[in-house]
């Protein structure tokens, strides 16, 4: 699937991966004609008006298009929980968008907008051998920004929330421990 303009929306399962290729040119091109994107994990307020300003943050910058060593890429794997601090959780049953604004040369702007649906665990179908597994793409599909009817918009936002919550109570356990290991050796000397 390549981005040109307006929307695109894709149905993943849990576990699935989504690959994002920047542009890359490898024949030479001027610095000023190469493209670059910054792209934007975004809530639906940010994916309708095309704005991540609000309440999104940068997922991906695709900022080498020259690279001798080929297009960049970046991986989503969407899954119900991450060990990574920076990573992000998916539920099934809620879409998630990115947004990337471009301005052209003549200074229009526009926005590639990408909406992504994680379907219910119990609506995914593995089928051994597919490419890719247990998703269907629906070329008659209606790509509203409207969301779908019953379906949950989550906010984006990395699931630090939880790993620095942890973290902090570490932090917080880590000195009380050491001061009563302190305490206890004073009062027996």
């Amino acid at each position: 699937m390549r981005f040109y303009r307006g929307d695109y929306h894709i149905d993943v399962c849990i576990n699935d991966y989504l690959d994002v290729y920047c542009p890359h040119y490898p024949s030479p091109v001027s610095d000023d004609r190469a493209e670059r994107y910054v792209l934007y994990m975004v809530n639906y307020d940010g994916y309708s008006s095309c704005d991540h300003t609000a309440k999104g943050f940068k997922r991906w910058e695709c900022n080498r298009p020259l690279s001798p060593n080929g297009p960049l890429k970046f991986s989503e794997k969407f899954q119900l929980f991450t060990p990574f601090s920076l990573g992000f959780e998916f539920r099934p049953g809620r879409e998630y968008y990115y947004i990337s604004s471009v301005s052209d040369v003549r200074r229009r702007r526009s926005c590639l907008r990408l909406k992504v649906f994680v379907r219910p665990q119990n609506n995914c179908v593995k089928d051994p051998g597919s490419e890719q597994e247990g998703v269907d793409f629906d070329e008659n599909n209606h790509n509203s920004l409207e969301p779908r009817d019953g379906i949950s918009h989550e906010s984006p936002e990395p699931s630090r929330t939880d790993v620095n919550s942890a973290g902090r109570h570490q932090f917080t356990i880590l000195p009380l421990i050491s001061a009563l290991m302190l305490l206890a050796a004073i009062v027996s000397l």
